[in-house]
């Protein structure tokens, strides 16, 4: 089939959206690519599509598992075999799931970074016949992106086992030196960037300082129709705020990691739906997240960096209708995000000392533990070893950067079972243990497959054809499971962690100081560059954002908050310019009366230029005093 053939057999649709046919031709032609498409610019059609105009199995690694897994999910329901494995599954679920994508079983497998370093993938990659690599938020590589993690630069060393294979690499966000450091590290044969420009003519964005944040909240809701996201730093907002607009007659709910699977996805769904209009939710929500209705996104707190903002805003207007991207903010939002990044960088010491009582929680011997997951409770944990929560998660995801550990969001694994006996075996363990009988007659006549592989079961649904109870089910599973009768993995319901190497002495945890104090640097230096875009009011909000990605030369987009104010002053974009062009430099050097400023302006009207003076003077960018003017540095 031709790649137009296979987006219209499996999405339906009829022509690609911009950029997407290009970098799918890159690939097929083996060129190593990588693709910069903002959010909603549809990167995984352009691994998809080539992974199944091609012979052979794409790899793709993925940080995030909930991504994955609904990656794989929404493949499956198009008739596209794809697989996930993770951390956290069971050894034999990832035997037979990797013979399967040996022997031509599926097209695409789905990995995490940490998975892929080790021996057992890297044994049966050689195996495999790998049409692809591709390599989803590949910013995660490089120690400038805003989600560095390690296991990502161990990437390249596979392409040694696969050295016919083209790489794509995928990003919605990267700076100039995050797009270079992404080849680099990726080994590009030859440097090869298609990217999309971050420009989005239809989405407005707002930045409003206000210290009343709910009723400016009610004016933006009320005043904007359709559906929206309203985005919160913390947990224990989200239900406020859902609860303040419900108070108000507008349908809101609330979603973040800390609520079960099956909560959030009823959440998510029932907004996807319309049947509430809006969600307040932290940045757990929206990975994956195709809606493209959205009219608005707001934001009630101050994001930790420009990239993480821009991903998120951009949810709105994907139908390339007018959306409004709103930030609230006041004074105390700048004191706190700085405040917050001392509490996101705990002491060294601290983090060892959290690592130690890790191991101790786990009962882990030294020099043992690798590769072996555990369900975690954050609360039982820090009130066991008096750890304040936030103190233990943020040392947690430290380690996880020091590929120490892996530690996973909550979420609902549907439980499993294998049959380890064939037919023959089965039948006569059934006639030697009678009371297995109905319950394994049950099972092979509501699941298909169970030989092969592993199968998604539900003791609740086995239990009411049984006529007994769930508890019941879940025992006989478990005594099967001890008579390698079948392997019987449980619903997992709590966060992971997963030790990625045995656990060491504390004396030997090497934590880079050089490392931290970089990572620390640099991510101050993301913070500025958030605050000067909610602070800055004289120049346009969608060039501040186009020229952190690099796009220097955008033009005014006309419609956002300082676009607006500067539209007031009835000026062209060219004569504005004109006049705090020539202004600027000659204030910089020393003070001048008004009178100096319009005799020294040439080729524009006084009218004009007084409007300019008086456009600065609001804006704070210059200062009137003792008749003489300054520019405010």
């Amino acid at each position: 089939m031709t790649i137009q053939q296979i987006l219209i057999k499996y999405w339906g649709f009829t022509t690609f959206r911009p950029m997407q046919e290009e970098i799918i031709n890159s690939v097929l032609d083996g060129k190593d690519t990588l693709a910069l498409l903002p959010t909603g610019g549809g990167k995984s059609i352009c691994f998809q599509v080539p992974a199944l105009a091609k012979e052979g199995i794409c790899i793709v690694i993925s940080p995030l598992i909930a991504l994955m897994k609904d990656q794989v999910d929404n493949l499956n329901k198009k008739g596209i075999k794809a697989i996930a494995i993770y951390s956290g599954m069971h050894r034999s679920e990832i035997d037979i799931a990797l013979d399967n994508c040996v022997y031509g079983e599926y097209k695409l497998l789905y990995i995490s970074p940490e998975r892929l370093a080790t021996e057992l993938m890297r044994e049966r990659i050689k195996k495999m016949n790998v049409n692809l690599l591709a390599v989803d938020e590949s910013h995660c590589i490089s120690q400038w992106g805003y989600d560095f993690r390690p296991p990502y630069l161990e990437i390249a060393e596979i392409r040694d086992l696969i050295p016919d294979t083209p790489i794509i690499a995928l990003t919605a966000t990267a700076t100039p030196k995050v797009v270079k450091d992404i080849q680099e590290k990726l080994l590009f044969k030859s440097e090869n960037v298609i990217q999309q420009s971050f420009k989005r003519d239809n989405l407005v964005y707002v930045v409003f300082k206000e210290e009343d944040k709910h009723r400016r909240l009610l004016r933006i809701v009320n005043s904007v129709k359709g559906s929206g996201i309203i985005y919160a730093r913390s947990r224990k907002k989200t239900k406020e705020i859902s609860l303040f607009l419900n108070k108000n007659g507008i349908k809101s709910d609330f979603y973040h990691a800390g609520l079960e699977q099956n909560v959030r996805s009823t959440k998510q769904n029932e907004w996807m739906k319309g049947i509430k209009r809006i969600i307040v939710a932290t940045n757990a929500f929206g990975m994956g997240i195709d809606k493209p209705n959205v009219r608005f996104v707001v934001h009630l707190d101050l994001n930790d960096n420009v990239e993480s903002y821009f991903q998120e805003a951009g949810r709105a207007g994907r139908d390339e209708k007018i959306a409004y991207a709103i930030l609230l903010y006041d004074d105390s939002d700048i004191i706190n995000i700085k405040k917050n990044l001392n509490i996101t960088f705990p002491e060294i010491k601290i983090i060892k000392s959290v690592y130690q009582a890790l191991g101790n929680y786990f009962q882990l011997a030294v020099g043992s533990g690798k590769e072996v997951s555990f369900d975690f409770d954050i609360s039982d944990f820090s009130n066991n070893y008096n750890f304040n929560h936030l103190t233990v998660y943020n040392s947690l995801k430290f380690l996880e950067k020091e590929a120490y550990i892996l530690l996973t969001d909550s979420f609902n694994t549907s439980s499993k079972i294998h049959f380890l006996m064939n037919r023959d075996e089965l039948y006569r363990f059934q006639l030697s243990n009678r009371k297995y009988d109905k319950l394994i007659k049950i099972i092979l006549r509501s699941y298909s497959g169970v030989f092969s592989d592993f199968v998604k079961i539900s003791e609740t649904d086995i239990a009411a054809r049984a006529s007994t109870t769930k508890e019941a089910i879940k025992n006989c599973l478990q005594n099967m499971n001890q008579m390698k009768v079948i392997t019987y993995i449980p619903q997992k319901k709590l966060p992971q962690i997963i030790f990625t190497k045995e656990r060491l002495n504390i004396e030997d945890l090497f934590i880079s100081k050089k490392n931290y104090t970089e990572r620390k640097n640099n991510a101050l230096k993301k913070i500025n560059s958030i605050i000067n875009y909610a602070t800055s009011t004289n120049k346009c909000r969608s060039q501040l954002l186009l020229s952190y990605f690099g796009e220097t030369e955008s033009k005014r987009c006309g419609k956002c908050d300082v676009c607006i104010e500067r539209n007031k002053i009835e000026l062209s974009e060219l004569e504005f310019d004109i006049v705090v062009n020539q202004i600027k430099p000659f204030l910089l050097e020393k003070e001048h009366s008004i009178e100096e400023i319009v005799d020294k302006i040439k080729n524009v009207n006084k009218d004009k230029i007084l409007k300019v003076i008086q456009w600065l003077l609001d804006k704070n960018k210059i200062s009137y005093t003792d008749n003489k003017i300054i520019w405010n540095n």
